[in-house]
């Protein structure tokens, strides 16, 4: 499988599906074999080398590096984002986790799970406290009923003062909510939408290699073809070429749909539920205000339950924002050591991208050869000058000699320098062209000339098809080192990464900041009404009593 499909699966994996906890289940051309992370006994040792700090583990006679340090083992895995995973894992009696970056490891996904436990235990705590106290308040309202005696202004002005208080801050935080989503959407459509340009156009760079390719099975020079293995060679190649190109391209477009479909329904649930949070504030302060006690209790109950689902909403946006941090910092530290063996090779076998090596090889062998066909026309026949009973090859060529095409590959395919008298690729056509003849009604040059107009458009179709392979040569080494994902990642890293951690945090913020807003003016609810209702009865029952009497019982 062709590397920016894997680019394509890593993505869906940051974007999408770090935000449901689940994964893709796309297959993989090279498994990493794990041992579990946490054996029972392990030897470690910490060393430092220029101010960094390398902990190198025994793991079951394999070793792990953390990155940071020295040696050149290939057999040494790559921890990724090891300092910012360094978390307590509940699944391992709450020790710190130590495998780094790994989307296939459970206890990862249960060290970061577990970051986001204190709003999962706030939400629980508060559903079910609260709701024990509404139980007992209605019960008492409805079995114990008493007349309030009297009321306390202090009681009574801080209540109102807190409310409002209370009440711009959810406020406020419904408008972080809105705009960091705003800003969360723009930055996922943006990554997304990169990653798919980076994707179509690998897609479209393969379709053009395969096209030369076919192109190049055509190729005719005065009746000389291709030989005929490399011919078939061409047909095999083209097969892995178009299968890949079509898989990158259809598994591009049903990803894109999947992730864009989630994008739009986060948005979509966190725009509602601002909007929701922030009626519920406003409804819920104005009713207080005007007494209206029995429209407070109901919204008192709705926003029971919707500050329960906004904590576990922050829990969520937490480990987001956790997962797509330490997402960032793995994709930089690989880009700096693509080679090593880390938890990415399940996503991007880099090492083992047999296609792009095969099609590289074959690019440079075809090129090559139609180079070496054209070449052998004109030493044989263009500037050979034959007798005239040696028809087709005699058609009264004459002048000063055509200059060979310069080869840009030894017979092992190595890079090779022109020598004087070459031609290069770019520029071979516009010289050929001095020295094309005007022929007669049998093809025989009747001017001076040593290539006729058939014989200069043909070589000139294979010169067009050798430099188009060769200009697709640095593509396909790309593809084959991973030097195309590297230069990926770190776009996404540098322009997309900073964007969405910091808009996810904002996000994070918005709704702690609603869901403890909420909370607290829930409660004031309650408090100020009951002040408030006390004060109605004081005023209406004991106007004799002195302004400064303080008679709540």
């Amino acid at each position: 499988m062709l590397i920016m499909f894997r680019a394509v699966q890593l993505f869906w994996v940051v974007t999408t599906c770090f935000l449901f906890l689940s994964n893709i289940p796309f297959s993989s051309s090279s498994q990493l074999q794990h041992s579990p992370p946490f054996p029972t006994h392990h030897t470690s040792s910490e060393l430092k080398s220029g101010g960094r700090v390398v902990e190198l583990m025994v793991n079951r006679g394999r070793r792990e590096r953390f990155l940071g340090g020295g040696g050149g083992d290939s057999e040494l895995l790559l921890v990724l984002a090891a300092k910012t995973t360094y978390r307590k894992d509940p699944l391992n009696h709450f020790h710190k986790y130590t495998g780094g970056w790994n989307i296939s490891n459970p206890h990862y996904w249960a060290s970061v799970a577990y970051t986001a436990v204190p709003f999962f235990f706030i939400g629980a705590i508060w559903f079910v406290v609260f709701g024990i106290s509404l139980t007992l308040i209605c019960l008492c309202f409805c079995c114990c009923r008493k007349e309030p005696y009297g009321y306390s202004r202090i009681a009574y002005a801080l209540s109102l003062i807190l409310l409002t208080l209370f009440t711009i801050a959810a406020i406020v935080g419904c408008v972080v909510l809105y705009t960091g989503q705003g800003k969360y959407h723009s930055s996922s459509m943006s990554t997304l939408e990169y990653v798919v340009e980076q994707a179509d156009t690998t897609s479209e760079n393969l379709r053009n290699v395969s096209q030369y390719l076919s192109a190049a099975k055509q190729i005719n020079v005065d009746q000389v073809f291709l030989p005929s293995n490399v011919q078939s060679d061409i047909d095999l190649i083209q097969n892995k070429i178009n299968s890949s190109a079509n898989i990158l391209s259809s598994q591009t477009q049903h990803n894109s749909h999947k992730i864009k479909n989630v994008i739009e329904s986060v948005r979509l649930a966190l725009i509602v539920l601002s909007a929701v949070m922030l009626l519920l504030t406003f409804l819920g302060f104005v009713f207080s205000i005007f007494g209206m006690q029995f429209l407070v209790y109901l919204l008192v109950i709705a926003g029971w339950i919707l500050v329960t689902a906004t904590f576990i909403l922050c829990g969520i946006f937490l480990l987001l924002h956790n997962v797509t941090g330490d997402t960032c910092v793995a994709m930089s530290q690989w880009v700096e050591n693509p080679t090593a063996h880390t938890a990415l090779d399940d996503i991007l076998p880099c090492v083992d991208n047999a296609t792009a090596q095969e099609t590289l090889t074959k690019s440079k062998e075809v090129t090559s050869q139609l180079i070496n066909l054209m070449n052998t026309v004109i030493t044989n026949i263009s500037n050979n000058n034959l007798p005239p009973n040696v028809a087709p090859f005699y058609y009264n060529q004459s002048g000063p000699p055509v200059p060979n095409l310069c080869n840009p590959f030894n017979p092992d395919l190595t890079d090779r320098a022109c020598t004087p008298g070459e031609v290069d690729l770019s520029n071979v056509t516009q010289v050929w062209s001095g020295y094309v003849c005007e022929t007669s009604g049998n093809g025989v040059c009747v001017t001076k000339g040593r290539l006729t107009r058939d014989m200069y458009s043909q070589m000139s179709a294979g010169v067009n098809v050798s430099y188009g392979l060769y200009k697709y040569g640095p593509f396909l080494v790309n593809l084959e080192d991973c030097t195309f994902v590297r230069e990926t990642f770190t776009d996404i890293n540098g322009r997309y990464c900073p964007g969405l951690r910091k808009y996810s945090q904002w996000i994070y913020i918005g709704l702690v900041m609603v869901a403890t807003a909420v909370m607290l003016s829930l409660l004031f609810w309650v408090i100020y009404g009951r002040e408030r209702r006390h004060r109605v009865y004081t005023k209406e029952h004991m106007p004799h009593h002195p302004a400064g009497f303080q008679a709540d019982k």
